[in-house]
């Protein structure tokens, strides 16, 4: 079975590569493909994937090239990481929205909608061209802003694109965790948009286990969710909230906190993941230890900012271990071989949720089998939490719409209509510092 990873050269590649090899049952990946446009990033990660390969038998065949349409053709599965733009462009994403009081994160806010309005046409175009040759074929969407992507994607590839998280599989891991539950044997009661979700409960043996959560502040303070969002707030909520809705409950420090911070997110790893390839170019560089080193300090500062300012002090060592490249290898199995399992993930709504359309990509538990994913039926959002949702998705159907028509105006609207930026005249010069700095943008008429 053939693996394309497009964004090949990307430093999380070697999570997929390492569960990979972890699989040894029948039916499982035998050649990895990695594409990328940078070649010296594509064989500094193979030098990292070899070292990894290194006693494990009959691991999978890598090769790696430049030539999108070669990478694409015959491929069984195609998981898609790319970054349009480059760590840089994410930097100069969070620096214009600071410098206008906004939050430049790359998947909320202004800086979500300029990382989209850049990466939407890149997926179109990759999404044609699976169809065009590799009509079998299933994508993986791992891309941000993954929902928005992913919808982008769905328009031309149907159901057999499907977006994944690792935020929601760790939320559930470290709720399960409290409570003293397996989190293989919970059902997780999680709704919403990727980076835009609330877990409403979690049922073990049938029983939801969350209101004994909700009612023990030891218990529910004693995790990262309750450290960084309070006690009082998730009790309040009634739920315990994706960790990126910090970025919106608590948006006035989060934005004081990053405009503090001595390097933006995006500047602190462009300059990290530089120091690593430039030292992969060394010979006789071990290449795996670095990687390691690497991505245990990338792993501990995630989210620092939101973490200092509600002084919920370092991450827990178990929540350094990442997730997402076990929720691809589940999803990849489950299609290949009919194992039928239950994962968070981002699909089509399908009547879903009544108060989206069917085409509107969501975040919710599926049910998967050799057919794909087919989203669980869930009880409809409270209206806090839906108002946020129908607000959010409505920015995401202008940012496709901008890509589409490289109207400046739709570009403007929407930035104005998102719930983090304030201000038409703000919108009107975000529009402008974007279009400044990424080429990218340059279609924006």
């Amino acid at each position: 079975m053939k693996l394309t990873i497009l964004g090949g050269g990307g430093f999380r590649v070697p999570l997929v590569y390492g569960a990979l090899l972890a699989d040894r049952a029948e039916g499982r990946v035998t050649e990895v493909v990695l594409h990328d446009l940078d070649d010296s990033r594509l064989h500094a990660v193979a030098r990292v994937l070899r070292e990894q390969a290194t006693d494990v038998p009959d691991a999978p065949r890598v090769t790696v090239t430049t030539d999108l349409d070669e990478a694409l053709r015959g491929a069984d599965f195609v998981f898609s990481a790319i970054r349009v733009g480059g760590l840089e462009g994410r930097a100069h994403d969070e620096r214009v929205a600071l410098a206008e009081g906004v939050l430049g994160q790359e998947t909320v806010g202004a800086g979500g909608i300029a990382y989209g309005l850049r990466t939407v046409p890149v997926a179109v175009d990759i999404a044609r061209r699976v169809a065009r040759l590799a009509p079998d074929a299933w994508v993986i969407n791992f891309t941000n802003p993954a929902g928005l992507v992913t919808e982008a994607m769905s328009r031309h590839l149907g159901d057999r694109v499907i977006g994944i998280c690792d935020s929601p599989v760790g939320l559930g891991r470290r709720i399960a965790r409290v409570l003293g539950a397996n989190p293989q044997e919970a059902w997780i009661d999680y709704v919403g948009l990727n980076h835009l979700g609330w877990v409403r409960g979690l049922r073990v043996a049938g029983r939801d286990e969350l209101p004994r959560l909700l009612a023990d502040p030891d218990l529910l303070g004693s995790f990262e969710e309750g450290k960084l969002f309070g006690v009082d707030w998730l009790r309040s909520l009634g739920a315990v909230p994706n960790e990126y809705l910090h970025y919106y409950y608590f948006n006035r420090e989060a934005v004081r906190a990053y405009q503090q911070a001595e390097k933006t997110r995006g500047a602190f790893l462009a300059d990290q993941q530089a120091r690593f390839y430039e030292e992969m170019k060394r010979p006789g560089a071990a290449a795996l230890t670095a990687w390691h080193r690497t991505r245990a300090e990338r792993e501990a500062t995630y989210m620092s900012e939101n973490r200092e300012t509600a002084g919920a002090g370092e991450r827990d060592a178990d929540d350094l271990s990442g997730g997402y490249e076990k929720v691809a290898l589940a999803l990849m199995r489950a299609i290949a071989r009919d194992e039928r399992t239950t994962l968070i993930l981002n699909v089509r709504n399908q009547g879903t949720l009544a108060v989206l359309d069917t085409d509107a990509v969501i975040e919710v538990p599926c049910l998967v089998d050799a057919n794909g994913a087919h989203p669980a039926a869930v009880a409809p959002l409270p209206d806090h939490a839906t108002g946020l949702v129908c607000a959010v998705k409505a920015v995401e159907r202008e940012v496709l719409a901008a890509a589409e028509s490289g109207s400046r105006a739709t570009a403007v609207k929407a930035f104005a209509l998102h719930p983090l930026v304030d201000s038409v005249n703000v919108a009107r010069r975000l529009v402008e510092g974007y279009t400044d700095v990424h080429p990218g943008l340059a279609y924006l008429g």
